[in-house]
Order: C-alpha cells, then structure tokens, then sequence
C-alpha cells in the first residue's frame, strides 16, 4: 500500500516531542503536523469540517460530537490528563468563597462545553453538593459542537474572564489559573483536595486524547493502529509514568474515568443519552490497550 501523509494536530507535550521532530517515526505514514496554538483551536474545525485526518480532541468535544453522529472514531491515547481542583478561581479582597458558596454567583467560563468545566461542575455537584442549576453561568466562547444550543448568558465582546473576575463582575471562575497576587484558588489547598479526590474516585480526569477520521478508520485500520503504536513509544520515550499515571493508553486504562466523564455530561445534559465506553471505538482502537 501507498505511504500516506496524514494532516496532524498534536499539542505540543514532552510525550510528543520525539513524534515531532521526528526522532520516533512511523515505515507506515509521515505526519503532516499542522500547529495550532492553543491546540484547542483545532477542535472546531475538526468536529465540523473533519479538517484533518488526525486529531487531538478533548472527551467532552468527543462525546458530544458522537451523540450527534459526527464521523470521527477515539483512539485510547491521553494527551492531556490532570486534577481539576487548581483550575478555579476568586478574588481574594472580596472575602472568602468555598465551592459550597457558588450557589447564586455568577461564575465564568471559557465555554459551557469545556472539558476542565465538565470535571468541575461534576465535582462541585458530586462531591461537595453544589446545585449547578443555581448558578450564574457566564461563557466567552462558543462550543465546539455546532448542534449544542447553549444558553448560557455571554460576556460582552473583548471582556476577558480574568479582568471580568478582578473587575468584580464575576465571582469565581473555572478553568483558569493565575499568579495574581489578587486572586485565590476556590479550593483553598487544590494539592490536597485532588489528593483526597483521587482515592474515592481512583481515576485522573482526562482531558484529551486523540481521535482520526472514520473514513481513514474503515479504510486504514493498520495505519490507526501504528499510530497508536507511535503514540504509545512517544509517551515511553519522554520517561517513566508518574504514580497515578496522568497518561493512560488503552481502553481498559481509561474506562474508569471516560464512564466518570460520561456520567458528568449526562447529569450536566451535555449528551442526550448514556454512552457505553465501548461505543466510543470502533472495531480496530477498541482493541487497544
């Protein structure tokens, strides 16, 4: 069969680095990287268009892309995996916030769709009781996922999220980090509380692994599979897993926290049905492990 060149977006991580500058290669296809920075930027064109052959993704685009039938298949390879608990802010001379406290606040996010916001929102209803359905939500972006009608209220035209939050016009903020000396973190030791998180629940939230076109699933399995592989040798190569491991690779690896997540976009009604993590493959990557 003819080498193929598959157009490529990939984050730029220690893990890929080798793939990148391509000192791990592939005797099956070259990779035709294209940079997006962030990488997130390439999520959109690629639910909606299927702009490349190759693509990371985060879960949550994914799931909501696979209930609204779109023809991309998921590779079990985490590209980006970590404990939420850091990503949320507030302002600190405004007194003390608790995640308990954010019932009638006005909380900012980037989008109501993003994965970070997902894992948040189920853990402040999950773990600490808040009700989601009593907060202000206020988004900057649309999703990434053109069926999903969002109804969020939208921050007004060239606002930022953090000068929104320092100006006093939002209360807290997820998915965002900062030094600013002026803003703390919601959960005040975020290291502890992922800590505490991670023994109850035994899971690192994912956030992006990768997925291909279902065209060149059905019509290349072996090149999806080698691409596994080469993703697989990339991680090996940036140095052994940490403990937990923030990467995982396989279906099995990963069940436990893709069924967390769906059960979040279920209550969160970002999905319009349960999904079975077995559906989330196809024939050739629901084998690999």
């Amino acid at each position: 069969m003819d080498r193929l060149r598959l157009r490529t977006v990939l984050g730029n991580y220690p893990h890929v680095q080798a793939i990148k500058m391509s000192a791990l290669r592939s005797n099956l296809f070259d990779l035709d990287l294209i940079e997006f920075t962030p990488a997130n930027a390439a999520f959109k064109p690629m639910v909606r268009e299927q702009a490349f052959d190759v693509c990371e993704m985060a879960i949550v685009t994914y799931l909501m892309a696979k209930t609204r039938g779109k023809p991309l298949v998921l590779l079990p390879a985490v590209m980006l995996g970590r404990f939420q608990h850091g990503h949320a802010l507030y302002r600190a001379d405004r007194g003390a916030l608790a995640p308990g406290d954010l019932e009638g606040k006005r909380v900012g996010i980037r989008s109501f769709t993003t994965t970070t916001g997902a894992w948040m929102r189920g853990i402040l209803a999950n773990d600490y009781g808040v009700n989601l359905g009593r907060i202000d939500w206020v988004t900057f972006e649309d999703p990434h996922v053109a069926e999903y009608v969002d109804r969020t209220e939208r921050a007004p035209r060239g606002k930022s999220i953090i000068q929104m939050l320092k100006d006093g016009e939002l209360d807290a903020v997820l998915g965002e980090t900062s030094n600013d000396p002026a803003l703390k973190p919601l959960f005040e030791d975020p290291a502890g509380e992922s800590a505490r998180w991670y023994r109850r629940h035994g899971v690192v939230p994912v956030n992006h692994l990768v997925v291909v076109t279902e065209t060149l699933a059905a019509s290349r399995p072996d090149v999806v599979r080698e691409l596994y592989a080469l993703l697989k040798r990339g991680k090996a190569n940036a140095g052994p897993s940490g403990v937990p491991d923030v990467l995982p690779f396989g279906v099995e690896a990963n069940r436990k926290p893709l069924e967390l997540i769906i059960d979040y976009c279920v209550q969160q009604a970002l999905i319009p049905r349960r999904l079975q993590v077995d559906e989330l493959f196809d024939d050739t990557t629901r084998d690999l492990n």
